[in-house]
């Protein structure tokens, strides 16, 4: 009996929330500069409202995650993506520095947990063979989601506004709150759609379904893996949040595009990222039988990183914006090759855990997304408006993802080191 698709739905709700909360979290940052010109907010402040989010958004990484591994994704979720989708549409209310402040940390506190859960999810629903594969699908998804989301704002801001354009935009979630709701169950094997040759298949999987995990903290804390794991995810954090914040002023007040080009152009990092997900799942995929699961997770996330360092320092040498931003581009690329076996190795390290070990290397992803946006103007500030610097600092701190790579152990469980 050849085993039905029932699971690749799964699949279809990780990749629809993922970009959302893309569409979400992209749409702020094209609308920043009309957000500063209404609300008089320098680019400081402004950055102080992205860390706010970061900031939230990281340290409700591991409690979230935790949440989904105790009480079940499903549960989860359908309590934070309506949240966060409110929150989205609350930043059209605001009316001041506190206000958006405040508004962007109980956005960044609603998305927190969104990826843990998926990451925890597919675990569940998926046999091992079809992580990796189905990571790729859904990062892809979230990248091409904020891709197109600048020419998107832009169209509905030049109608509407910023702020009706932000509360259309924060009913995507509730919408798909609803059909998850209708169609998801923790365990897979309560489907009844599911054949027998299926139900075998995803058995083993099902087990991690289980609520009410003892998670050991203890053994977290000290684990070399999960301190890999997180410190490698902070490089790719660290430059993949200027691609989300920062890009769009870039492209107005170094490159001194329009409107309209900035908006174009603003669609290369994510879409052409956005292929490293699938490029990289496969790559993996090729090199297994030769190098091992191990080595060939390794060797597609280093030779990321050393292409996303090196990128970035040969775009500060291009006067052209048309080959700069290629040059972004394929440095986001680079970040991308990483996202599938990082999120595989967090969810083949986390086993039963795979939730809070998921959060965990988010929560350090954002805290350098966090930290990166507030530091850039800062660097401005100092050097005199020198946006070359951000990119070195930027490439350095990729090239350190080469290092905690080849020091990572991406394969083994946390149960199996316990025992």
């Amino acid at each position: 009996m050849r085993p039905t698709r029932v699971r690749y739905w799964v699949i279809v709700f990780a990749a629809t929330l993922a970009v959302i909360t893309y569409v979400d979290r992209v749409c702020i940052s094209f609308a920043a500069p009309a957000i500063q010109s209404d609300l008089g907010l320098s680019a400081v402040e402004m950055g102080w409202a992205f860390l706010a989010f970061g900031v939230a958004y990281s340290l409700l990484e591991i409690p979230v995650g935790f949440l989904g591994d105790w009480a079940g994704p499903r549960r989860v979720l359908l309590v934070i993506a309506p949240c966060w989708s409110f929150f989205t549409a609350a930043t059209a209310w605001v009316w001041n520095f506190p206000s958006l402040l405040v508004t962007r940390a109980l956005f960044g506190a609603g998305e927190a947990g969104g990826f843990p859960n998926l990451a925890k999810m597919l675990a569940t629903w998926l046999p091992e063979r079809e992580r990796a594969r189905a990571q790729g699908i859904m990062w892809l998804s979230a990248r091409w989601g904020g891709a197109f989301t600048p020419p998107l704002v832009a169209l509905v801001m030049l109608r509407v506004g910023w702020r009706h354009g932000l509360e259309l935009f924060g009913c995507l979630g509730a919408v798909w709150a609803a059909f998850f709701y209708r169609w998801y169950r923790d365990n897979p094997l309560d489907n009844p759609k599911l054949n027998q040759a299926e139900r075998e298949m995803l058995r083993p999987g099902a087990r991690l379904a289980a609520g009410h995990v003892h998670v050991p903290w203890g053994r977290l804390l000290v684990s070399r893996q999960v301190w890999m794991l997180c410190l490698q995810y902070f490089a790719a954090g660290w430059g993949w949040y200027f691609y989300i914040t920062w890009l769009p002023t870039y492209l107005r007040d170094e490159r001194h595009l329009a409107i309209g080009s900035r908006a174009l152009l603003g669609i290369l990092p994510l879409f052409i990222g956005g292929l490293g997900n699938p490029v990289g799942a496969f790559a993996v995929g090729r090199l297994t039988p030769v190098l091992g699961v191990a080595w060939a997770r390794r060797t597609v996330s280093s030779v990321g990183f050393a292409g996303a360092a090196c990128a970035l320092f040969f775009s500060t040498r291009m006067n052209d914006p048309l080959l700069a931003m290629l040059a972004i581009s394929a440095a986001a690329f680079g970040n991308d090759l990483n996202m599938a076996p990082a999120w595989a190795a967090a969810m083949d390290v986390g086993g039963k855990y795979a939730g809070t070990v998921s959060g965990a290397m988010n929560m350090w992803g954002n805290g350098g997304g966090a930290i990166s946006p507030l530091a850039i103007p800062y660097i401005l500030r100092w050097t005199h408006n020198n946006w070359n610097l951000t990119f070195y600092v930027s490439a350095a701190i990729y090239a350190t993802g080469v290092i905690f790579w080849l020091l990572l152990d991406p394969v083994t469980p946390l149960e199996e080191t316990e025992q």
